[in-house]
């Protein structure tokens, strides 16, 4: 077994040694700053100081380890993904791009004229909060001023104020970031690898359908404002919208009725609504034309229509020069060439607005993402670091 298939069993070892640490037991799920981050924190700190890394965690949660350049003085190449998950995850989702980068500073064969720092996101998801990018917004330089992140900050013994010295210096080089795709593009292609060009933008809201609880018994049909039925034809036309366009998706992922009890018509209903397009034209465009059919159904069931949103993220490129030395790097591990856009949002659209940014996918078996069956092939993973070490090789020519 060759040095990168041993690299590559580790990483997956690890993956699933750090799946262990949960907020619920039986299953993966790990929320921003909650007590198991402890426990991924202290098993990363281990393993990176042995790998020769100088560790700290920083004001937002994210930790960090620095593998020193050559010289001092030196730019720094960050490397990164995000240690939360969503509910009842696999392990593989972001932390897999953390590990794999741990596995490239222990194959390197010396420092590099460059330092290189890799970084573990405190939260990408949005899961706790319903606010995503936690981590690399700060990295990015990016103000977190929410509270409720603030107050978490503060329970997990950081201190908020100091939120501002966990950006990236001058000294920053680029932005390198591994995951596995999250969808059965490679997967059909037969395809181990696919460099990344672009992530889609993102539109995110908190939807709600507001009419009257009342008995399920003795109110006739006609007489119900059910926030429920309102909720489900709206869902109907979200799916049609993104049905009438090749380059939209958009999904409801969560819905909740209230007061919930069988024999109680529904008083409220909430809904999320999260719309992609590699168009923000086209995105911004589809939600307009959603928020108002939630409006129009309201007004036609007697029902009040509120809408507000938690995200709006621009499709952002990622730069063409490193993206264009990362395929060179592909090419050269003699791997199949492949570019594709990002469906799912990544901490690389937001590193993306302060440095240069290169991603690299690896096959997601089945296209199976953000589910217990999640997997990986322990050959993609091998690939996927010749290919990252490759990059960091021919990055370190260009730097000289």
């Amino acid at each position: 077994m060759g040095a990168f298939s041993r690299a590559a069993c580790q990483v997956i070892d690890r993956c699933r040694t750090l799946a262990q640490f949960t907020e619920e037991p039986g299953f993966t799920t790990r929320t921003f700053l909650c007590e198991p981050m402890r426990e991924v924190h202290r098993e990363l700190t281990d393993w990176m100081t042995s790998a020769g890394m100088e560790v700290l965690i920083d004001a937002a949660g994210n930790i960090r380890g620095v593998y020193p350049a050559t010289h001092p003085g030196a730019r720094r190449l960050y490397i990164g993904s995000h240690l939360d998950t969503v509910p009842r995850a696999g392990a593989f989702d972001g932390v897999l791009g953390v590990m794999m980068g741990l596995a490239l500073v222990e194959l390197a064969p010396r420092r590099f004229n460059y330092a290189v720092e890799l970084v573990g996101f405190s939260e990408e998801e949005g899961v706790r909060f319903g606010i995503p990018f936690i981590g690399s917004r700060a990295l990015a330089g990016l103000a977190i001023e929410e509270r409720t992140v603030q107050d978490a900050i503060r329970a997990y013994g950081l201190d908020p104020g100091r939120i501002a010295e966990a950006q990236a210096g001058p000294h920053a080089l680029g932005y390198f970031e591994i995951h596995i795709e999250q969808g059965p593009v490679l997967d059909s292609m037969g395809a181990p690898l696919a460099v990344v060009d672009s992530i889609v933008g993102q539109s995110r809201f908190e939807a709600q359908f507001a009419g009257a609880a009342n008995h399920a018994g003795v109110t006739p049909m006609h007489l119900r404002r059910d926030a429920l039925v309102g909720a489900a034809e709206w869902i109907g036309a979200v799916e049609r919208e993104a049905k009438s366009r090749p380059d939209l998706v958009a999904t409801v992922g969560r819905i909740e009725a209230s007061p919930g009890a069988t024999n109680v018509i529904p008083g409220t209903c909430r809904a999320t609504l999260d719309v992609r397009s590699p168009s923000d034209a086209v995105r911004r465009s589809a939600v307009e034309h959603i928020l108002e059919c939630g409006r129009q159904i309201a007004k036609r069931r007697s029902l009040r229509f509120e809408s507000e949103q938690r995200l709006d993220q621009p499709a952002v490129s990622m730069d063409e020069s490193w993206t264009a030395l990362l395929e060179e790097a592909v090419e050269k591990t003699g791997a199949p060439v492949h570019r594709m856009a990002s469906g799912a949002g990544h901490d690389a659209m937001i590193m993306a607005q302060r440095m240069p940014a290169a991603m690299l996918f690896l096959r997601t078996p089945g296209g199976i993402s953000h589910h217990p069956d999640e997997t990986v092939r322990s050959e993609d993973i091998a690939a996927g670091l010749a290919a990252a070490l490759e990059f960091l090789n021919l990055l370190e020519a260009r730097v000289a």
